[in-house]
């Protein structure tokens, strides 16, 4: 990696959010678990996502090959837990990312993307797999209302 591209990775760090494992449910004998994660919106205060996602056990993973990598799906539910403050968001078509981790060794990652409906005043928030191949169709979205906080500007 260039040095240029590492000090621009190392800028946006700090603007990413950080996940809290608060919840592991186990699914079957072989070790595979739903995780449940909440991760802050880092740009929107009072806003917090809970995400859920599956994670191979060992024993799965020696079974069925494909060694390095965790299935895409996931599912996403965001909140107000506490009063709203926007910070400066990228209220473009595109939004933002909050949240990002790997999903594989490489190539893969799950992302949760803010998009900011100035017109429903809604903050919508996008779970979904990034993939170098094919993409991913496997996505859910969570919103979060404005109206009667003193978060629209």
């Amino acid at each position: 990696m260039k040095p240029r591209h590492l000090a621009a990775l190392l800028c946006l760090a700090p603007l990413m959010s950080t996940a809290e494992q608060v919840g592991e449910v186990g699914v079957d004998w072989t070790g595979n678990d739903i995780v449940i994660e909440a991760v802050a919106d880092p740009e929107v205060e009072g806003v917090t996502c809970h995400l859920a996602y599956f994670d191979r056990g060992l024993i799965d993973r020696l079974s069925k090959g494909n060694w390095f990598e965790d299935p895409s799906n996931a599912s996403i539910a965001c909140r107000q837990t506490g009063p709203i403050t926007l910070g400066d968001i990228d209220r473009s078509e595109e939004g933002e990312d909050v949240f990002r981790t790997s999903r594989s060794i490489v190539l893969k990652s799950l992302r949760v993307k803010r998009i900011y409906d100035e017109a429903n005043q809604t903050l919508i928030y996008l779970v979904h797999a990034r993939e170098l191949a094919d993409g991913s169709a496997k996505l859910a979205i969570s919103t979060v209302p404005l109206y009667g906080t003193n978060a629209v500007e």
